[in-house]
């Protein structure tokens, strides 16, 4: 049985928000762990596994910064030298978009032992929610993983094979500039879009339209992921309840996520 070890710190994929997403692995350590950094986005279903560790809310979102990333590294090795198994607890998988580089670089330059376990992403789980593949022979051979950005002057990096389906986490409310930068690309208007909200989880949001009308959507609450791709064009099952939003011509559905 995996156990959390006392003066190592471990980096765990807390999956997309449904407890039962977590890794075995993942679960077991959080039952061990003296403490646990851990995102403000790990809902508290996650974190009724760790009920036996101290849990502090390290969490950065929606620009607001409660902590910075250097505080944190110090306080990952600080809790480790006192001789604690620590875990940063991430939402996903650690190595994506999860800053776990600067924190490898803090443990390795303190000589502290870390390990880590990894954890279900959020496109995965949007394109379970979606019952579509992230690729498909007949369209979509390859996907780009990227992150929406806000920054002035900067843009999304256009996808580096033609037909990739692509994924851009944190895309933000105003997907205009997204919209702007993927149709500057050639697109098809046409090109299926979907907006998956809180994926995996009971208040899971799906939006579905095109690249023409993507400029007219705002996505629902944090986190949310794009999907954009042929791999996503589909006709929809009859089991799933969908609303035609009149004013802009997009699919909504609320349905439950889909049970892996």
């Amino acid at each position: 049985m995996t156990a959390a070890r006392a003066g190592t710190v471990y980096l765990v994929g807390a999956g997309p928000g449904d407890p039962e997403l977590l890794t075995l692995k993942a679960a077991r350590l959080l039952a061990t762990a003296d403490v646990v950094l851990h995102d403000d986005l790990v809902p508290e279903a996650v974190l009724v596994h760790a009920e036996r560790a101290l849990a502090i809310n390290v969490g950065k979102r929606c620009g607001r910064k409660n902590i910075a990333q250097e505080q944190i590294n110090r306080m990952m090795v600080d809790y480790a030298r006192r001789g604690m198994a620590v875990i940063r607890l991430k939402s996903g998988d650690p190595l994506v978009f999860g800053r776990a580089g600067e924190e490898m670089d803090a443990l390795t330059s303190a000589g502290i032992p870390f390990e880590v376990v990894p954890g279900i992403t959020a496109a995965f789980a949007a394109a379970a929610a979606l019952r579509r593949p992230l690729t498909d022979r007949r369209g979509g051979s390859s996907v780009s993983f990227c992150a929406g950005s806000h920054a002035p002057g900067s843009a999304i990096q256009p996808a580096s094979l033609a037909g990739a389906t692509r994924v851009i986490y944190m895309p933000g409310r105003d997907l205009r500039a997204v919209a702007a930068q993927l149709r500057s690309e050639g697109l098809s208007a046409e090109l299926p879009c979907v907006i998956v909200s809180r994926a995996a989880q009971p208040d899971q949001e799906i939006v579905r339209t095109t690249l023409a009308k993507l400029e007219r959507v705002r996505s629902g609450p944090a986190p949310s992921i794009l999907l954009v791709g042929e791999a996503l064009r589909e006709a929809r099952s009859e089991a799933v309840e969908e609303v035609v939003g009149q004013a802009t011509g997009v699919m909504m559905d609320h349905s439950q996520p889909v049970a892996l």
